[in-house]
């Protein structure tokens, strides 16, 4: 990058100070800051870039672009602009060579079923013989490279970092998670969405968001951007599908099992082995369990034919796609009889737990029991959490309350605000030690009893007190099956 490059991508009101010859990287952290580097100062939603300006300089910042006025007597290089936020994106992807050019990229947002559909999307890429890289809640994958993932959707200038990481590996395709939070602030500016997938909308992160009007109208920046040579494929059934593509210039699919849509869909078959449905007279088979998984098989299918791919090679490699882990993955002892069936699912929003719960009541035989374990995330939006407990209470036949990643709050008074949604709380076991909680579910279940363990997922830790501890629902199920089944040790499980 040279520094005219970067003024005509800013577009400054003003420029000051003497322009450096060379240009080192591009940062929006004063501690990354290195000699010759272009430091971006960022209205953040908790502390502001333009604090550490002076920082920046001292540390040997060659570039300093801000939107307020500043004044410095060194022989920096100060642009003044309108908005550096919105030029972040851009930039990033200035600095490294723009890969986002390079690759097909697919965006997925909504409530539930992001990591769910982006997971498939990617593994139906990989079975038709692509190259594709993900990025998401669960992980990143450059190519066959994991690595964990902090963000849903990373800063814009690790993004563009790991999008030349993408194109160096030879990916061709970026299948990648875009949450609300990332199009608010502006991550995802600067790249353009060959396919944008929108899943549903319900409620979550009202501790950011204002209500959920700010939340719809915050996913609807990824339609609102898409240029006209792309595609939105939608959930017509969820009642903010209008809305999210009213000003979408692309060309837009909306498929739906419930109502009249351009794309219809119907489930065949579903039960505790996987479901059979049908998308546009096409059917498909996949091992995904629960109706709710019905709309992320139909919507991967479709993202499939989008990208130009032929219907029943996209079904027949969705037969053999597992999706993403921890989204109701199957934790059991192979060769042991008796026991219950433990299932550990991510849901942690009232929509999402209710998607689960009613999904695995429909599945269930009529001797079967269904047990739900959960809890409720601490420093978030409280008011969720008697909704939840309403609908555990409401689709479960069994509720154990129990701590989630309670962080800086006591566990007991989340789970005091969460027992105000129970009509009948003398019937639910509260157990603050989550670990306890489920050791005591699978103990006393039996091969009648479906647990689901809900709200953690794939991670991996727990969260107290502002520290991170190893933490890992299938791990510790696992564990529990062994201990019931006579202390089998190193038991091999699926």
């Amino acid at each position: 990058m040279t520094i005219n490059e970067i003024i005509k991508i800013c577009n400054p009101t003003q420029v000051s100070g003497s322009k450096p010859d060379t240009i080192g990287s591009l940062t929006q952290d004063s501690r990354a800051v290195k000699e010759g580097a272009v430091f971006i100062a960022v209205k953040g939603t908790q502390v502001d870039g333009h604090m550490f300006i002076d920082d920046a300089i001292e540390k040997g910042a060659a570039v300093i672009i801000c939107q307020d006025a500043f004044y410095t007597e060194t022989n920096v290089c100060v642009m003044e602009v309108a908005n550096t936020r919105a030029l972040v994106g851009p930039l990033a992807q200035a600095f490294e060579g723009n890969p986002a050019e390079k690759l097909r990229i697919i965006g997925i947002t909504g409530t539930n079923g992001k990591t769910t559909v982006a997971t498939l999307t990617y593994q139906v890429l990989q079975t038709l013989g692509e190259r594709p890289s993900l990025l998401g809640t669960v992980a990143k994958r450059i190519d066959d490279e994991e690595i964990d993932s902090l963000l849903t959707t990373s800063d814009p200038i690790e993004l563009a970092r790991d999008m030349r990481r993408m194109v160096d590996a030879e990916s061709t395709h970026l299948v990648m998670e875009v949450s609300s939070h990332a199009l608010d602030q502006k991550r995802v500016d600067g790249i353009d969405f060959e396919v944008a997938a929108f899943t549903n909308l319900s409620h979550d992160h009202l501790d950011y968001h204002s209500d959920i009007e700010e939340y719809a109208s915050a996913k609807k920046i990824l339609f609102d951007q898409l240029p006209d040579e792309s595609t939105a494929v939608v959930n017509g059934d969820d009642e903010q599908s209008q809305f999210i593509t009213s000003n979408c210039s692309g060309r837009v699919i909306s498929f739906g099992f419930q109502s009249d849509q351009p794309v219809k869909c119907s489930i065949k078959a579903s039960n505790a082995t996987g479901l059979t449905i049908l998308v546009d007279g096409i059917e498909i088979s996949s091992p995904l369990v629960g109706e709710f998984n019905a709309y992320n098989v139909a919507q991967t299918f479709l993202i499939g034919r989008t990208l130009g791919y032929e219907d029943q090679a996209i079904a027949d490699a969705l037969k053999s796609a597992n999706g993403a882990a921890g989204r109701l993955q199957r934790v059991q002892l192979n060769d042991v009889d008796n026991q219950p069936l433990v299932l550990v699912d991510y849901a942690h929003t009232p929509g999402a737990l209710e998607n689960v719960l009613q999904s695995l009541a429909k599945t269930k035989e009529e001797h079967q029991a269904l047990h739900v374990i959960f809890g409720c995330g601490g420093d978030r939006d409280k008011t969720k959490r008697p909704k939840m407990a309403g609908v555990a209470e409401d689709n479960a036949d069994k509720v154990t309350i129990t701590s989630d990643n309670p962080r800086s709050e006591d566990p007991d008074a989340i789970i005091d605000d969460a027992m105000k949604g129970f009509i009948h709380p003398e019937k639910v076991i509260r157990i603050t030690d989550r670990r306890e909680a489920i050791e005591e579910a699978i103990a006393e279940g039996d091969k009648n009893t479906i647990i689901l363990i809900a709200g953690k997922g794939h991670e991996t830790y727990q969260e107290i007190n502002g520290a991170r501890h190893p933490f890992d629902d299938r791990a510790i199920a696992r564990e529990a099956l062994a201990n019931r089944n006579g202390n089998v040790k190193n038991p091999e499980v699926r």
